[in-house]
């Protein structure tokens, strides 16, 4: 008999509760029966831990599952962490596949993305319908907190969602986080309890990456001097958030749909909008007229637009255009 946990528990009844809307507007859950399932892993605690629940649940879900794990050749010990994680799937019987990049990616930025398109091709390859991750409560606590200081909106709080699609070009693979109402001290203390093997990543101790400062400085600090339960209490927080964007923006579609003809803003019918809205519509207008993600500060002077005087403009976008009112319109004029 597989053994059974807490932890065993909590995710069989995410998974029995948690739904989804996808693209089709299929309703659906996170890892849905007889799913064929990337399970990507680094050897860390968190995915090590995933990756244990995940097995010890097939029997019930009738999964298939295959795991790669991601070489970046950053560190001397790069290719010993693979082949720890190799061998540990071996031992658990599943089917593994370890991808090395040509050339160390250049930031953790383009690592992501390098990963990301790993996951996508492999994905393609076998056949998965869904890339899991062992993203945490913990790891979207750090993320709210690392995009809050760093000014970004609702979207950035709310980020590391529960499901999305993978990427815009494979909007049929979705990438799943099901540990998300789980901590890092219980997949420590999973890991611990169930003999579980964990590689120790040096680099997540290094000071020198801001996430790492989050991890070891910022949220022990308010686990100590504020709340205990901080990691989940800003993980509920994202799920909030997350819920109340999805709702904004489709209300900021229609909207859309009604004030934006022609490339232009019909600035009178946006103006009775709310506020909340008219940002989002003026957001969306300036990415797909202006190709950029635009600043607040952008955003704002195209609000101000919405009662200035007839022929009132704002100063340059990037690129050279400025936004100008063309009573009854808002529209984008080249600059000579």
């Amino acid at each position: 008999m597989k053994p059974w946990s807490p932890l065993h528990a909590q995710l069989h009844q995410t998974l029995r509760s948690h739904r989804v809307d996808t693209p089709a507007r299929l309703s659906t859950g996170l890892l849905p029966q007889a799913s064929k399932l990337l399970v990507a892993v680094s050897g860390g605690q968190d995915s090590q831990c995933l990756l244990r629940l995940l097995v010890d649940l097939q029997h019930r879900w009738q999964w298939q599952l295959h795991t790669i794990h991601c070489n970046h050749g950053w560190r001397e010990d790069a290719d010993a962490n693979a082949d720890f994680v190799a061998q540990w799937v071996a031992d658990l019987g599943i089917a593994h596949t370890t991808q090395v990049a040509a050339q160390p990616p250049r930031s953790e930025a383009a690592a992501r993305e390098w990963r990301y398109q790993v996951f996508g091709e492999m994905a393609i390859a076998l056949g998965c319908t869904h890339v899991v991750t062992g993203h945490t409560a913990s790891d979207r606590a750090e993320t709210l907190l690392f995009n809050l200081v760093r000014g970004s909106g609702l979207e950035g709080l709310q980020a590391l969602t529960w499901w999305r699609s993978l990427s815009p070009e494979t909007p049929h693979i979705a990438l799943v986080r099901p540990l998300l109402d789980i901590t890092r001290d219980q997949t420590g203390q999973f890991c611990q309890d169930f003999g579980v093997p964990i590689w120790e990543d040096a680099t997540n101790r290094d000071r020198a990456y801001r996430r790492n400062r989050l991890r070891l400085d910022v949220l022990p600090m308010l686990r100590t001097q504020f709340n205990p339960q901080v990691d989940a209490t800003l993980a509920q927080t994202a799920d909030i958030l997350a819920a109340e964007v999805a709702y904004l923006q489709a209300e900021a579609n229609r909207v859309y749909e009604q004030c934006v003809l022609n490339e232009q803003i019909q600035r009178r019918s946006l103006r009775t909008m709310p506020l909340a809205l008219q940002r989002r519509v003026i957001r969306q207008w300036l990415m797909e007229q202006v190709a950029m993600a635009p600043q607040f500060a952008q955003v704002e002077k195209v609000v101000a637009l919405l009662t200035a005087p007839n022929r009132s403009q704002t100063d340059p976008f990037p690129g050279g255009a400025i936004a100008i009112v063309d009573d009854p319109w808002i529209r984008l004029q080249a600059q000579p």
